[in-house]
C-alpha cells in the first residue's frame, strides 16, 4: 500500500474510533447506573467504529484531509457501527431480557421472540429491507426532474422512516405510540441528508451518513438534555450502581470535545 492511502486509512481508522467513542460514551452514560461499567461493552463500540471507518474508506476511498471527507465518513462509521451492535442485540445475542422494561431482543408486540432462528430471519429480512432502501438512495443519483437536494431529501426520508418503524415496532407495545416521538427521526434525516448533499453527489453516502448523524443527535439530547431520566429500556427499574453517577461526568469533556470537531470540520468543509 501506498504511503498517501496507508494516511488515508489511517485517518479513516482515527474517525471510525471518534465515531465508536462518541456512541460508547452516551450508551455508557445512561446505561451504567443500571448495569455497572463494563469495560468489554465499551470498548465494542469503539473497535467496530475503526474498524468500519477503514472499511468505508477502502470502498469509497474518501480525499483526506478534506473536512467534507471527515463529516462524511464520521456519519457512515456511525451508521455501520450502530447498525452492527443493534442487529447485534436485536436478532443475534441470547441475553436474559428481565432486566429490561423495553426488551433489547427481537420482540412481538413486547414478548422477546424465543426462537433463535426466527429471530435470525427476521434479521435477515430487516437488513434486507435496509439495504433495499439504501440501493434506492444510490439510484436516486439517475433520478431526472429533480434537483439534487430533493433527491437527498427523499432518500434521508427513506431511511429516516425506516428507523422510526423500527423504533415504533419495538417501543411502542410498552410505551405506547407516540407520534411525535415517530416523526422526529425522518425529519432530523432529511435535514441532516440536505445538509449533507453540499459535500457529495452520491446519494447513497447521503442517506447512510445522514442515518448516523441522526443517531449521535437523538442520544446526545436524550443523556445529556435529560441525563436524571432513565433509557426507555430501564424504565422503572432500579439504581443498581449510584455512585457511576459522579464517576461518568468524566466521560463529558471527551463527548463535547468529538462533537464539536464535528461541527469544526463542518464548518470548514462549507
Amino acid at each position: 500500500m501506498s504511503n498517501p492511502a496507508f494516511q488515508s486509512l489511517a485517518f479513516a481508522c482515527a474517525v471510525g474510533l471518534m465515531s465508536g467513542c462518541h456512541a460508547s460514551i452516551w450508551g455508557m452514560y445512561k446505561d451504567a447506573p443500571h448495569e455497572g461499567f463494563r469495560h468489554g461493552a465499551f470498548a465494542r463500540s469503539i473497535l467496530i467504529g475503526a474498524m468500519a471507518g477503514m472499511v468505508i474508506q477502502l470502498l469509497f476511498r474518501f480525499p483526506f484531509p478534506r473536512p467534507s471527507s471527515f463529516v462524511l465518513l464520521f456519519g457512515l462509521s456511525y451508521a455501520m457501527e450502530r447498525g452492527v451492535v443493534e442487529v447485534w442485540k436485536t436478532f443475534i445475542r441470547s441475553e436474559d431480557q428481565s432486566k429490561y422494561f423495553i426488551p433489547m431482543q427481537f420482540s412481538i408486540r413486547g414478548i422477546p421472540v424465543a426462537s433463535r432462528v426466527a429471530r435470525l430471519l427476521a434479521g435477515a429480512a430487516y437488513v434486507a429491507v435496509v439495504t433495499a432502501a439504501l440501493v434506492i438512495a444510490r439510484h436516486l443519483n439517475d433520478s431526472a426532474g429533480l434537483t439534487h437536494i430533493a433527491r437527498a431529501a427523499l432518500g434521508g426520508a427513506a431511511v429516516g422512516i425506516l428507523l422510526a418503524c423500527g423504533g415504533a415496532w419495538k417501543d411502542a407495545p410498552k410505551e405506547g405510540f407516540d407520534i411525535v416521538k415517530f416523526f422526529r427521526s425522518p425529519m432530523m434525516t432529511v435535514i441532516y441528508a440536505c445538509l449533507l448533499s453540499s459535500f457529495t453527489a452520491d446519494h447513497l453516502l447521503i442517506a447512510a451518513a445522514a442515518i448516523g448523524y441522526e443517531r449521535a443527535t437523538a442520544e446526545t439530547y436524550k443523556t445529556f438534555f435529560f441525563p436524571s431520566r432513565p433509557r426507555g429500556k430501564f424504565n422503572g427499574r432500579p439504581i443498581l450502581y449510584p455512585a457511576i453517577r459522579e464517576t461518568r461526568v468524566y466521560f463529558v469533556p471527551m463527548y463535547v470535545t468529538i462533537s464539536l470537531s464535528v461541527v469544526a470540520f463542518a464548518a470548514a468543509a462549507v
